[in-house]
């Protein structure tokens, strides 16, 4: 099967359609290290974004660029 390619444009117009829902992030840490979060896309910017994480205990920001979603190293699913 022939994987589909994206290019930056696309990936940007998918994360602002999705700006202010509830996603599911899976950030790749490297060495076998996968970060899970639930969190709202918060702000877009030019070149990240930025993804308030919904958690009990303490309120955080993660930053992620559009080229690690293009490379595999974050991944986002709609809630």
């Amino acid at each position: 099967m022939r994987r589909n390619f994206l290019n930056l444009n696309d990936i940007k117009n998918r994360i602002l359609s999705i700006k202010g829902k509830n996603v599911d992030i899976f950030i790749n840490r490297g060495r076998k290290k996968i970060d899970n979060y639930l969190g709202i896309v918060e702000n877009i910017y030019p070149s990240v974004f930025t993804v308030k994480i919904l958690n009990d205990q303490q309120l955080k920001n993660v930053t992620c660029s559009y080229s690690d979603v293009l490379c595999g190293d974050v991944k986002i699913i709609e809630k």
